[in-house]
């Protein structure tokens, strides 16, 4: 019988509009800020990045074809809920997670502060250690969606491998 074979890498983009009512939840947090991000779940850019990198790097497809916005039963859902059933996708099909580097862009809030916060929330959805997870948040100097204040992005990368599978040397 053949291993199966995927990706390994992954990459997750995601991009949310501010100016929702409700909480802002950036990586499972929620933060002090007027409005929240307009999406058919939370609309965590964080959460979704990831959940989107893991799963390509698993070869499982992205998070619409899982979670399809087209279904009601998703609609408020919390991302990192979400993100747990992607950890449940991965060790199902016999995948772990090697490690998650991920970039907010945001020129408000300050994230800072909340990094730490983050990468334990969603080391904490995905069953791993949080040194496993890597957070940052950069400014786009005043430019575009997020340098004008009308959203946050958020980018991802994941390695994973099949369990007991070594890294390459």
């Amino acid at each position: 019988m053949t291993a199966r074979r995927f990706p390994g890498v992954g990459l997750g983009v995601d991009v949310h509009r501010l100016g929702a009512p409700g909480p802002l939840r950036i990586g499972g947090v929620e933060i002090d800020h007027p409005t929240g991000l307009v999406g058919h779940s939370d609309g965590d850019v964080l959460c979704h990045a990831v959940a989107d990198a893991l799963l390509g790097a698993a070869g499982l497809g992205d998070l619409g074809e899982h979670f399809p916005s087209s279904d009601e039963h998703w609609r408020g859902a919390s991302s990192l809920e979400l993100l747990r059933l992607v950890g449940e996708l991965l060790r199902g099909a016999g995948i772990e997670v090697r490690g998650v580097d991920a970039t907010v862009v945001a020129e408000a809030p300050r994230l800072a502060p909340h990094r730490l916060a983050m990468v334990e929330a969603m080391a904490g959805a995905l069953g791993l250690e949080d040194a496993l997870i890597s957070v940052k948040a950069k400014s786009s100097d005043g430019l575009g969606l997020t340098g004008g204040g009308e959203g946050l992005a958020a980018l991802a990368v994941a390695r994973v491998a099949g369990v007991g599978q070594r890294d390459p040397e």
